[in-house]
């Protein structure tokens, strides 16, 4: 039997959610949260097989949370069920660990497959999604896909209003380095200033909460 978290704030999604998974006789849905914080309680207290996570929550983005939970039970997989078909979106879910992105206009049977698919150690991506990436070029697929490890940390933090000078001392790394993946970043992005990188991170809720 699987265990499932479902994180939506919609009561009227979790239920038909739940309904959905009560015919399938080895999938179980253990807890039901509509906030991030009900979420990492849950998945804290149940250790599920897996999350069904939307994006849209009333305390906040749910992509951050898709990297807080992972850490809080990096044996759950996550999946996210979410309205936002952009590419964008997917492309950050995945980065930050989630193992699945279905969009909610599929049919049921296709995200039971979905999770069944996750939880057996696959990355499963709805097919509306499957066929838009492929008949995307490359070029269009999210440009952040182009960064290096190092330079989506030195993207990030710049992003945050760190100087270069800042940076070298938080990544424990030389200056002119600093500067040196600083103009890859902002030549991989298109950029012409922080203020860009600070748009492109605020748009795709890469910046931390503030207040």
């Amino acid at each position: 039997m699987y265990s499932i978290v479902l994180v939506d704030d919609h009561a009227i999604v979790r239920e038909g959610f739940k309904r959905l998974i009560g015919l399938e006789p080895d999938l179980k849905v253990v807890g039901e949260c509509r906030s991030a914080d009900d979420a990492v309680e849950a998945v804290s207290q149940h250790r599920p097989d897996l999350v069904a996570l939307d994006l849209s929550l009333p305390d906040g983005s749910g992509l951050p949370l898709i990297e807080h939970l992972r850490s809080v039970a990096p044996d759950t997989r996550i999946v996210v069920l979410s309205m936002h078909d952009g590419e964008p979106y997917v492309s950050e879910a995945l980065r930050r660990g989630a193992s699945g992105y279905v969009t909610k206009g599929v049919a049921p049977e296709e995200l039971v497959a979905g999770l069944r698919a996750v939880m057996h150690g696959e990355q499963f991506l709805s097919s509306d999604l499957r066929q838009r990436r492929a008949e995307q070029p490359e070029s269009a697929l999210d440009p952040l896909h182009r960064l290096t490890a190092r330079e989506h940390e030195v993207f990030l933090l710049l992003a945050c209003g760190k100087t270069p000078k800042q940076v070298a001392a938080e990544l424990g790394i030389g200056q002119k380095t600093v500067y040196i993946h600083r103009a890859s970043v902002m030549g991989k992005l298109n950029a012409g200033s922080e203020l860009e990188l600070y748009r492109m991170a605020s748009e795709r809720g890469l910046l931390p909460a503030t207040g």
